[in-house]
C-alpha cells in the first residue's frame, strides 16, 4: 500500500512537535495574552491537536483535564507547569505518530466514524490551528525577550532536538 503522502505528513508532524517543544521551552507561561495566561494557550493548542488530529468524536480527555481548561474564552483556576505540558505533548506526539504509522495514502480519503471530514482534512486543520497558536505564543516570547525562538522547517532533520532555542 502506498505511503508517500502519509510519510510527508509524518515528517511535517515531527517538525510540528519539535517546534512545539521549542515554543514550550522559550515561552513565559505567566505572560497574559487576551486575558489568558500562556499556559492556557499552550494547553489549548496541544489539547486541540490531541482531540482533532485523529477523530474528535472518539476522544478521552487527559486525566488532569478540568472543565474549560482548554477554552480561551473561559478562565480556569488550574494552571499547568512546563513539565506537565511537556509530558502531555510527549503523549500526544506518541499517539499521533503511532496513528500515522497505521495509515496508508488511501486511508487519508476515509471519513472517521462520527466525523464529517476525511482524515486528511482533520490533519490539515490541525496544522493550521496549531501553527496559528504557536505563532501567537512565540510572539509573546519575542515581545519579552526581543529574540526569535527557533522554528525549524521541512529541511530540519527528523528527530532533531530542540537545542539552540533562539535564532
Amino acid at each position: 500500500m502506498p505511503r508517500e503522502l502519509v510519510e510527508a505528513i509524518r515528517l511535517n508532524t515531527e517538525v510540528l512537535f519539535i517546534n512545539a517543544e521549542i515554543m514550550l521551552k522559550t515561552c513565559d507561561l505567566n505572560y497574559v495574552l487576551c486575558d489568558m495566561p500562556i499556559d492556557k494557550h499552550v494547553y489549548h493548542a496541544f489539547h486541540s491537536c490531541d482531540q482533532w488530529y485523529i477523530n474528535p468524536t472518539q476522544y478521552t480527555e487527559p486525566d488532569f483535564h478540568v472543565p474549560n481548561l482548554n477554552s480561551l474564552d473561559i478562565p480556569s483556576e488550574k494552571r499547568l507547569s512546563k513539565e506537565e505540558l511537556a509530558a502531555y505533548l510527549a503523549g500526544v506526539r506518541q499517539k499521533i505518530l503511532g496513528y500515522l504509522d497505521s495509515l496508508t495514502d488511501e486511508m487519508l480519503y476515509e471519513v472517521p466514524e462520527g466525523c464529517s471530514d476525511n482524515r486528511l482534512c482533520l490533519i490539515l486543520s490541525q496544522f493550521r490551528h496549531f501553527y496559528a497558536h504557536l505563532g501567537n505564543i512565540n510572539a509573546t516570547t519575542i515581545i519579552e525577550t526581543n529574540e526569535w525562538p527557533r522554528v525549524i522547517g521541512i529541511s530540519g532533520k527528523s528527530g532533531q532536538s530542540a537545542e539552540g532555542l533562539f535564532e
